[in-house]
């Protein structure tokens, strides 16, 4: 691994690896040098970054997406909350064995090779940047109910390029202010959440449900494909793995923070959907564009709940987008201090990788421009559920990475123990990637496969350079 900065040099053949640095080395600590600006995540803030990038806008938007399927969404959230919880644990066992920045990166390639790394690194990050995108457009949507922006094109799209950038620039400040910010916007969303997830139970209307599956599809076609969008809101998950270097004790910490993350967001996931599901009737809530200011309006009538949840949405988006921001430029530097993503992107600067956080950002802006001049919701909505295809690919690869480990039996990767649980684990990760790339459409698939394919020519090139450099 090259020092960044500097020119890439090819990285060893994955077999001349160990499985992790030592504790210690300049790979487990690349913010040792970054100065009082870089300061490493204990566990509470690891859990809050996985809590709070998880639940960003999926929360506030979730039951209106998937309120087109019907509550038979709700099997899908079960299915989707057991296949988080089986790719946490997967993450945190991989973390134990490999506890350095880049996550599904850099386990896919110890275990297969740098095209199956680069593949995982380009896949993660096309996924990071649209997902911001995705981020402040929602977010756009609750900010209307305090101040109104959604009328006006061009005031929505201003709105949405404030609402990426001002993350931005807090990871410009450094990860000191990254895990400050993300540590109170988590602390400070919760309080209203719970109040909404809790108390709209107490106004819970059977009435309000609609049928089981509005959508004209079979059970498990809608079941598949309220789980495809149903992802975009679980994604974050592997938030502690990816920033492995930047948490402190990593392979004690990231498994902890990763299921603790993961587990409290689906517990409030279920009883917000519920909530919801409950308080607002079906055909209001399919076109609904703020679901939970909605119902704490008919739960308690008026529209200051509304207001107050609104601003509570805006809150967690910020948080989400924070987080976001700093995971985008993570695995890009990693991949780059192995010369497979152009050298520019190693570069960091108060232990943030600034160039990587400054091409996210831009590229996310460029969307979200895009999004507002198509005049299209249903482009947008394809480009999410891309993300869902793409995301998938690193878990799988990471699930296939723990798989390979498990049946080889080296004494160092397996801990025979644990060997049957470790199995079923990784088999129900991987089956649950698989479903999920196929529940996401052929539309997205589709389009996410160009997205990789263009992702092999840059892996060429970057590979005939490094060849030629040798």
């Amino acid at each position: 691994m090259h020092v960044p900065g500097t020119a890439a040099q090819p990285a060893p053949a994955p077999q001349e690896k160990p499985a992790a640095s030592a504790p210690g080395s300049s790979v487990q600590d690349p913010t040792a040098s970054a100065g009082r600006h870089a300061r490493r995540f204990g566990l509470p803030v690891a859990t809050a970054l996985v809590m709070g990038n998880i639940i960003g806008g999926g929360i506030f938007l979730l039951p209106a997406s998937v309120a087109p399927y019907g509550t038979v969404s709700l099997v899908a959230f079960g299915v989707l909350t057991a296949g988080a919880i089986a790719l946490a644990l997967v993450f945190g066992r991989l973390a134990e064995r490999d506890p350095r920045t880049g996550g599904p990166y850099v386990y896919a390639r110890e275990a297969f090779g740098d095209f199956a790394g680069f593949l995982a690194a380009w896949a993660y990050w096309i996924t990071t940047w649209v997902s911001n995108a995705a981020l402040a457009v929602a977010a756009v949507g609750y900010l209307d109910v305090l101040i109104p922006v959604g009328g006006h094109r061009w005031t929505a799209c201003l709105a949405a390029l404030v609402l990426q950038w001002l993350p931005a620039l807090a990871n410009f400040a450094g990860t000191r202010y990254v895990g400050a910010v993300q540590l109170v916007s988590t602390v400070l969303k919760f309080v209203p959440l719970l109040l909404v997830a809790v108390g709209g139970l107490f106004f819970f209307d059977p009435h309000n449900l609609g049928p089981f599956n509005a959508s004209g599809q079979s059970g498990i076609g809608a079941v598949s494909a309220s789980a495809a969008i149903l992802l975009f809101s679980y994604l974050g998950v592997e938030s502690a793995a990816v920033s492995a270097g930047e948490v402190k004790n990593p392979r004690r910490n990231v498994g902890r923070a990763t299921v603790i993350g993961t587990v409290g967001a689906a517990l409030v996931y279920l009883l917000g959907t519920l909530s919801v599901f409950g308080t607002v009737a079906h055909d209001r809530l399919v076109h609904s564009t703020a679901p939970f200011s909605d119902a704490v309006n008919a739960m308690f009538g008026g529209s200051w709940g509304g207001w107050a949840v609104a601003a509570a949405a805006l809150v967690s988006m910020t948080g989400c987008l924070n987080g976001w921001t700093l995971l985008s430029a993570q695995t890009p530097y990693a991949a780059a201090r192995d010369g497979l993503f152009p050298a520019v992107f190693a570069r960091r600067r108060r232990g943030v990788p600034t160039v990587g956080v400054g091409v996210t950002v831009v590229l996310a802006s460029l969307l979200t421009v895009y999004n507002y001049t198509s005049g299209s919701a249903k482009v947008f909505q394809v480009l999410v559920l891309v993300t869902t295809f793409t995301a998938t690919v690193p878990y799988l690869l990471a699930a296939a990475a723990q798989i390979r480990h498990l049946v080889t039996g080296r004494r160092e990767l397996v801990n025979p123990a644990r060997l049957v649980r470790d199995s079923v684990i990784a088999a129900v990760a991987a089956g649950f990637s698989l479903w999920l790339m196929a529940g996401a459409g052929y539309a997205a698939v589709y389009q996410g496969v160009l997205f990789l394919f263009v992702g092999v020519v840059v892996h060429a090139v970057l590979a005939g350079r490094g060849q030629r450099t040798r």
